[in-house]
């Protein structure tokens, strides 16, 4: 444009040229409007993962601070360090246009591991090419960074040269080119353990010999325990000599699985759009329909799903629906006491990452022919990028389900049918963490679904009457507005940690029994009283049958004091409370008077066939066998609190 621009100037005639001097204001304006454009347009989004010019820059300040002076140094997470939320909201919804609005500054977040400490350091790399560092801190709590690749690679790599090891591979009789180890964490268990400041690992073997599945084939027993800053194996035990499972019928992989994996493959099929993808992915940013958010990824994380809003037409205006979304954490507890599985309780995010396992996706088999693919990049153990190709994938699915239909045949002349399909955009990452494959996991495998109305309220809030629906599994979505979601059901009380917000928990699940149990008793009890299930109808299937009975109108009566205890009675009639007659009586049929008659309800029967419901006794073969504590001399009131306290379980001895 600029050299457009003095061309046509030289191009004009002599006389109606201008004087040089008098163009210069004009050419250096024309300069740093394209300059500011193309800058603007490099600029990336405050929610961007960091370039790989980005964590060159991270590295380089890192290596050269003196902060950090121990070696080696390496490097086990280099993520975005976000902006403030509000900035963030600013910036993206606020009324200035992209070339006015000010970019925010590029900060990265980074753990380093040097001189057996753990470093949490900041970078500034609003400047790739002077990036500073601006904090930095030694972690002195618990837990340690997360594992690398190059040093779980070194780890499995010790087992082969360990003479111990050796003898207990020849004592099973497996060749040691078969074996395979892995790296497990070790867990934490509470209190001040011997040897918990050092940053160890357990290295578990596997015989893979003629199978892929070599996880189905475990050496048990043996356990090794490494060493990660010394890289040496510190602990060995070969606790019992079990036998090696068989290599037949393990392997998962086509034209090797027996059955039932061994049956007919579905015929090939593809998804074709004569019109081209139906999305637009500019950057970072998804432009689906009327929804749009920002695609990121995190090593640690994976899939970062945020900004997503939709546009109310009828409003003129965007709604927000999700701030920032994405896995906060994968817990996977195998609760087996032996001792080469007791301290198996693996936390894939935080102690492997899960963006660090997210492998290539496979077109046509991982995603459709027509996905789009977003490549991602992380630092490795020496601070470089690497580049991960086809790490996320984006496509429309069409599964041929309906999301909204409706015939109308009311017309005489004619036959109005309305059919829409269901149609919905998904976002993919497959994580391959160990022998597990998560490929719908939280936002990993997001689907976004077209929005055919919105509701009525004003778009001032978040989320009004929107959904993006994804799979039921555990992650982080925060919501727009500020906060998570709150849970609208106690979780099990297993799940909640000791302390006092485990006891808070324990009155929340008291006080959710005692209801429930009181509105069972309600329940059963106009049953009873009304003769029929359900309660509340009399015998012409009329509404608030007891209340007419009872002499009252029908509908419930606000509660009043009842010093006496005479609630429930009808003047005249022994109450229920006396175990004679109650409120709601019925005229038995003659084959249940029998019943009742051979099963011992006395007098009762006898006199006019009308009884209460506390006046018929049990049957001898279903009368309730008293309880355990009941038995033991204990009463009913300590056996109902304990029954309350754990839950509905058998309730465990109370002292006497």
């Amino acid at each position: 444009m600029l050299l457009s621009f003095i061309q046509t100037s030289a191009r004009a005639e002599p006389a109606a040229r201008t004087p040089l001097h008098a163009m210069l204001p004009l050419l250096l304006a024309a300069v740093s409007i394209l300059t500011a454009a193309a800058a603007s347009a490099h600029h990336p989004h405050p929610l961007d993962p960091l370039s790989p010019a980005e964590l060159t820059a991270v590295r380089a300040a890192v290596l050269a601070s003196p902060l950090v002076p121990a070696r080696p140094l390496t490097f086990h997470y280099v993520g975005l360090d976000e902006p403030d939320k509000a900035d963030v909201l600013s910036y993206a919804y606020g009324n200035s246009t992209s070339s006015s609005r000010s970019a925010l500054p590029r900060r990265a977040f980074v753990v380093a591991r040097a001189g057996g400490q753990s470093h949490e350091l900041r970078v500034d790399v609003t400047d790739a090419a002077a990036p500073s560092v601006l904090a930095h801190a030694v972690h002195r709590g618990a837990g340690f960074p997360t594992l690398t690749l190059d040093e779980q690679f070194a780890a499995v790599a010790l087992p082969p040269a360990h003479p111990p090891f050796v003898e207990s591979v020849r004592r099973r009789g497996v060749d040691m080119a078969d074996v395979l180890c892995a790296v497990f964490p070790v867990g934490w268990f509470g209190g001040d353990l011997p040897g918990e400041e050092r940053r160890v690992v357990k290295l578990l073997c596997f015989v893979a010999g003629a199978t892929a599945n070599f996880y189905a084939r475990p050496l048990e027993g043996v356990t090794l325990v490494v060493d990660l800053d010394r890289m040496a194996i510190v602990g060995y035990r070969d606790r019992v000599l079990l036998p090696v499972p068989k290599a037949e019928g393990t392997d998962y992989r086509a034209g090797k699985a027996g059955p039932p994996y061994a049956g007919r493959a579905p015929a090939p099929g593809t998804v074709v759009q004569p019109e081209g993808r139906g999305f637009d992915i500019d950057g970072h940013f998804v432009r689906w329909a009327n929804w749009e958010f920002h695609v990121g990824f995190d090593v640690r994380a994976g899939t970062v799903i945020s900004l997503a809003s939709i546009h109310d037409a009828d409003a003129g205006a965007r709604r927000r629906v999700l701030y920032r979304g994405f896995v906060s954490e994968v817990f996977v507890p195998y609760m087996d006491p032996v001792e080469e599985w007791y301290y198996r309780t693996f936390l894939d995010a935080g102690e492997y990452g899960l963006g660090l396992w997210a492998f290539p996706l496979q077109p046509g088999a991982d995603c459709p022919a027509n996905a789009a693919y977003l490549d991602g990049y992380y630092a490795g153990q020496d601070g470089k990028p690497v580049e991960n190709k086809n790490m996320i994938c984006v496509f429309e699915r069409y599964a041929g389900d309906v999301a909204w239909r409706h015939t109308e045949a009311g017309f005489p002349d004619r036959l109005i049918t309305e059919v829409r399909p269901d149609v919905s955009l998904v976002v993919r990452m497959v994580v391959s963490c160990g022998n597990y494959d998560y490929t719908g996991l939280g936002v990993q495998d997001q689907r976004l679904h077209q929005i055919h109305g919105v509701s009525d309220r004003p778009p001032g809030g978040e989320g009004d009457g929107l959904h993006a629906r994804g799979p039921d599994h555990g992650g982080r979505a925060r919501h727009a507005g500020g906060g998570e979601h709150p849970r609208r059901l106690p979780r099990p009380l297993r799940h909640v940690p000791p302390g006092p917000r485990r006891r808070r928990h324990q009155q929340l699940l008291r006080q959710e029994h005692h209801r429930h149990q009181a509105q069972r008793g309600r329940h059963a009890e106009e049953e009873l009283l009304d003769g029929a299930p359900g309660g509340g109808r009399d015998r012409g299937g009329r509404a608030g049958g007891r209340e007419r009975r009872a002499g009252r109108p029908a509908g419930r009566q606000p509660q009043q004091a009842d010093p006496d205890g005479q609630r429930g009675r009808v003047p005249g009639r022994p109450g229920r409370r006396d175990g004679g007659v109650g409120a709601g009586r019925r005229r038995l049929p003659a084959e249940a008077r029998q019943l009742l008659q051979e099963a011992g309800a006395g007098d009762a029967v006898q006199q006019g066939g009308e009884v209460g419901a506390r006046a018929v006794r049990r049957p001898e073969h279903r009368r309730r066998r008293p309880g355990r504590l009941e038995r033991e001399g204990q009463g009913d009131t300590e056996r109902g609190h304990r029954a309350v306290v754990h839950g509905g379980h058998p309730p465990h001895p109370v002292p006497g």
